[in-house]
């Protein structure tokens, strides 16, 4: 087995990174302190074509250098916004017909696998590294996801649990299925 090169990937330009067909999904953090989590779900979300970030409250906003770190770029592909407060991002997108989901440990949680198929728009809400998703914004989600966990461990980073949901999202979601 060889290790592909980089040149081997043929990876799509920015350019058309901004043209191509995204999945209805978008990812809103509420809060999240660490900017490498912030640049992380940047990545993941160009990885998966998410449709937009929504940057809430105390987190950072690029251009800054330590979400380029984690980023590499993808914080200049993918679209993304600001709101100073978490609630305002969910009232616009009630207003435009997103069915909202937290990723949290609550009541009345599913699985991953259990995320309904195409034919809506979503949006994922992720919490602060420490406290979650607040609960006056859980109380304006349309439902609540859970990643089942057999650890010791009550919670995963905010980055792992992006990536875990970006994918679940995209495999029913992506464009050409």
């Amino acid at each position: 087995m060889r290790k592909l090169k980089i040149t081997e990937l043929h990876r799509m330009s920015p350019e058309d990174f901004k043209k191509a067909e995204k999945i209805p999904l978008i990812v809103v953090l509420d809060n999240v302190r660490s900017l490498h989590n912030v640049g992380s779900v940047f990545r993941t979300s160009d990885a998966f074509r998410v449709q937009a970030v929504y940057l809430c409250g105390i987190t950072a906003t690029p251009p800054h250098p330590e979400i380029h770190k984690t980023a590499l770029g993808a914080e200049n592909t993918v679209d993304w916004k600001y709101f100073e407060n978490t609630l305002d991002a969910v009232a616009e997108l009630k207003q435009q017909d997103y069915r909202i989901a937290a990723v949290e440990q609550a009541e009345n949680s599913f699985p991953p696998e259990k995320l309904p198929g195409k034919n809506s728009k979503h949006a994922i809400i992720l919490g602060n590294e420490v406290h979650g998703v607040s609960q006056a914004v859980m109380n304006r989600c349309d439902c609540c996801i859970e990643i089942p966990q057999f650890g010791t461990k009550h919670s995963l980073n905010v980055s792992v649990t992006a990536g875990i949901i970006i994918w679940e999202f995209f495999n029913k979601l992506k464009a050409g299925n």
